[in-house]
């Protein structure tokens, strides 16, 4: 591990695994940029913590936010991507908008962050791009037809962008975490059972995330797929 301190960017940092992330990379003395649709979900002050509002799924403003994103916050030289949702019906069930929602959010929405932000990294002494990806981007799944398309999308970005970047002083590490029991199933008509043994935590995945961000410079973590130690579904009455 390397004692480096960075300056951090963090997409969906208000909860779940954004917000994991932000909290432990904080205790390691790292700079953290928060990326939220809503800014007062952070309650509490931290000196070296800032947040930026921003709705990664709207792709007409995007492009400007992230050009005022990269003038604000030159020192930024990692970005960790875990802003995302879920939602799983079979395909006829999805409205043409909900598939452009998903897609936009889960994918594009990343591939225009990285893409405003690389040339800057590129000159940085080390750069991390971290994406959380998902079980789903290794297997696909009946109703899950376009979260899982989502998922391979970013897992076969990231191989790419990984070989773009060889020559390059950026680092590009995908997680594909299993169930991870966060509000990301509020909304879903399923989640992880409850024992320890049977879902993930945010945690877990910051752990990960903090084992990327301050490995040595002579390595790159390709791929990192974290499960429960038993895979159970239990549906909501």
């Amino acid at each position: 591990m390397q004692s480096i301190k960075r300056t951090v960017l963090v997409t969906g940092a208000s909860s779940g695994i954004g917000r994991a992330c932000a909290v432990a990379l904080l205790n390691q003395g790292h700079e953290v940029i928060g990326i939220s649709r809503n800014c007062q979900q952070f309650v509490y002050a931290h000196p070296r913590f800032s947040s930026v509002e921003c709705d990664l799924g709207d792709l007409s403003t995007l492009a400007e936010n992230i050009k005022q994103l990269c003038k604000q916050h030159p020192k930024i030289d990692s970005i960790i991507f875990s802003a995302g949702k879920g939602q799983f019906s079979s395909l006829e069930e999805f409205s043409f908008s909900q598939i452009q929602e998903l897609m936009n959010l889960n994918f594009i929405s990343q591939s225009f962050l990285t893409k405003g932000f690389l040339p800057a990294l590129k000159r940085k002494p080390l750069a991390d791009l971290i994406f959380i990806g998902s079980e789903a981007a290794l297997q696909g799944s009946r109703k899950g037809s376009i979260y899982c398309a989502s998922k391979f999308a970013l897992r076969g970005f990231t191989q790419a962008l990984r070989d773009e970047c060889a020559k390059s002083s950026v680092r590009v590490s995908l997680i594909n975490p299993g169930m991870v029991k966060t509000g990301f199933f509020q909304s879903l008509s399923f989640e992880p059972g409850n024992h320890e043994s049977q879902h993930l935590i945010a945690e877990d995945i910051a752990d990960a995330v903090s084992y990327i961000i301050n490995a040595r410079s002579g390595i790159i973590i390709d791929e990192i797929n974290l499960n429960p130690a038993n895979h159970v579904i239990q549906f909501k009455k």
